[in-house]
């Protein structure tokens, strides 16, 4: 299982899609607040329509709290600037696949 985290979502329906991505794939999906929007936000709710029963979806206050709880876990930084592609990855069981805002992307710390 892969865990998917998304760093200050700002986009309900981004956030909505990737929740029903994560019901059909299995992965755990983390939000990292601040969220841009409700989590009863009709425009979230509808993107995911019937797949949030289906889904493991865990509100943190940081990002840090994810890293104390998983000090052992690979992390993947998902970043334009990156010399990688995500398809040249070969994920591990566990792992953590990292996503910035998207407005702005990933904050500069947790790249390095």
């Amino acid at each position: 299982m892969i865990n998917i985290v998304l760093v200050e979502p700002e986009i309900p329906q981004n956030a909505g899609n990737i929740v029903r991505t994560c019901a059909a794939t299995g992965c755990k999906l983390y939000m990292v607040r601040p969220l841009g929007f409700e989590l009863d936000d009709k425009k979230y709710k509808r993107a995911g329509l019937d797949y949030f029963p289906l889904s493991s979806i865990n509100v943190v206050d940081s990002f840090d709290q994810i890293l104390e709880a998983n000090k052992d876990a690979t992390f993947y930084f998902a970043s334009t600037k990156s010399k990688h592609t995500y398809a040249e990855v070969t994920y591990p069981d566990g792992c953590f696949v990292v996503f910035g805002k998207e407005s702005y992307g990933l904050r500069e710390d947790l790249l390095k």
